[in-house]
């Protein structure tokens, strides 16, 4: 059995002609095969030259070169190869110019791209041998994938000046309701196909139950919604969808069960909810349950992944916050890739359990997360919050509204129930301030009422102010 040449030989010269002349006609031939192209596919060296240079003025003036820009390059930029490497490749030029060439254009395009990716796909199974002997079989896959979609893509791009019109084009971003009329007027109606929103707050201050609202009102609005919870079973997240949706209170549902059954049967949307086990599932493997649901006719409206922090990373990495931004960039990815909107929800530090309002200088391990977000906000509920089912949401990023807005929230998690209100002129000094008058308010009426109940307990008698006497005299004695 003969080895595979690994350039264009096979081909023949007048192939290896047509497709480096092609290259410079054909601007978006020459995107496409220029992600998979290695110059030494060219069998000889003066059209090696020939290509080189057309992609080098590419890769400097971000365009490729007109045919009389081209030729000005011909005349300037050869000067660092020999004589007769420099005729060769203006001779080339003159005599294709003037003669051109039979090879069929659709022939050659499809033979050179098929050959280019199976050597792209080849590097890539090299290169997983490494990575096999260390079991990075998530990363083998991405490698692998990533091979094969290279030069698949004739797309050039967006032309800044042919398509200065589309610039002035009003469209519709595709958004899905919040559920809170609010944040909507702050988000232009929304979170958008392709946006990654996160929500921040700490540990028991109702991630799950803003999740499961958002993707309630996604729902209510007709959108397949597909949650993924990598902390609660199924079964609990289904039972915090049936509350949200119909109102009635968690421990009301088995007793109403007929009524919430009849009560979902009218909400025109559907909800899948996945169950991974805590660090079990990365991000490929939402990836390929996605595409899954696809094959079988189930487009998502909404990805709702409960919560990014709890899921593993695609690849090991040195510092855990280097795979935690990693897993935020891949999540905003498969939004992008499904065309709808999805949302997280990371945990604050421990700086952040008591604050009254969180900003992003809380958010736990990985501060970066929050540059590949567009829409974040904070949720924060103290102990008195909690009493009173009241809190706060603090808009710390919002690429299509305003930021730094607080907003008072009524939040009943028994019933799933959180109702947003219109921002408050309090600054978050001022709201700590409050606060911390309020918590010294209570520790002067808890410690009042300590002395009263000891004073109840051990009231003074007689008898005892007779000893207590009696025992200080004789201790002067």
């Amino acid at each position: 059995m003969t080895q595979e040449q690994a350039d264009f030989s096979v081909f023949g010269k007048p192939f290896q002609e047509k497709l480096a002349f092609l290259i410079l006609e054909d601007t978006a031939f020459a995107n496409q095969i220029g992600e998979v192209m290695d110059y030494n596919f060219f069998e000889l060296k003066y059209l090696r030259v020939f290509v080189k240079l057309i992609y080098d003025f590419k890769e400097k003036y971000k365009k490729y070169p007109s045919k009389t820009t081209f030729e000005t390059l011909l005349r300037t930029d050869l000067h660092e190869e020999n004589e007769t490497i420099q005729k060769q490749v203006r001779g080339f030029y003159a005599n294709f110019t003037a003669s051109g060439n039979s090879v069929d254009i659709d022939f050659l395009k499809s033979n050179a791209i098929e050959f280019c990716k199976k050597q792209k796909l080849k590097e890539a199974m090299i290169k997983s041998v490494d990575l096999l002997k260390r079991s990075s079989f998530e990363e083998i896959r991405k490698v692998v994938d990533n091979a094969l979609k290279l030069g698949n893509n004739p797309d050039v791009g967006y032309l800044y000046e042919e398509q200065f019109e589309e610039r002035y084009t009003i469209k519709a971003r595709n958004v899905v309701s919040t559920g809170w009329e609010v944040i909507d007027n702050m988000t232009r109606g929304g979170l958008g196909s392709g946006e990654l929103g996160v929500v921040i707050a700490p540990t028991g201050a109702g991630k799950t139950h803003v999740l499961c609202h958002l993707g309630a009102a996604a729902v209510k609005e007709g959108k397949t919604v597909v949650h993924y919870s990598l902390e609660l079973d199924d079964k609990t997240i289904g039972r915090r969808y049936d509350a949200a949706i119909t109102g009635i209170p968690l421990d009301s549902l088995f007793a109403k069960k007929d009524f919430v059954y009849e009560k979902i049967k009218e909400v025109e949307g559907s909800l899948i909810i996945k169950e991974y086990p805590t660090k079990s599932a990365s991000p490929e493997t939402l990836r390929n349950h996605l595409n899954k649901l696809k094959e079988r006719g189930i487009v998502p409206g909404m990805i709702i992944v409960d919560y990014g922090d709890l899921l593993r990373p695609v690849s090991t990495r040195k510092e855990k916050r280097e795979e935690l931004e990693t897993i935020y960039e891949e999540l905003r990815a498969i939004a992008k890739e499904n065309n709808c909107p999805c949302y997280t929800a990371s945990q604050t530090n421990r700086s952040g359990l008591n604050d009254p309002v969180i900003t992003m200088e809380s958010i736990s391990e990985a501060f970066n997360k929050c540059f590949v977000a567009d829409f974040i906000f904070t949720v924060s509920r103290t102990i008195d919050d909690k009493r009173t089912n009241t809190g706060r949401i603090f808009v710390a990023k919002n690429r299509f509204g305003a930021d730094g807005v607080i907003c008072p929230i009524f939040m009943d998690t028994s019933a799933v129930s959180i109702k947003v209100f219109e921002p408050t002129n309090e600054t978050k000094a001022d709201i700590e301030e409050n606060t911390s008058k309020k918590q010294m308010k209570r520790l002067k009426e808890k410690y009042g009422e300590h002395k009263e109940e000891k004073k109840k307990k051990d009231p003074p008698t007689l008898k005892n102010i007779e000893e207590a006497s009696k025992i200080k005299k004789a201790k002067e004695e």
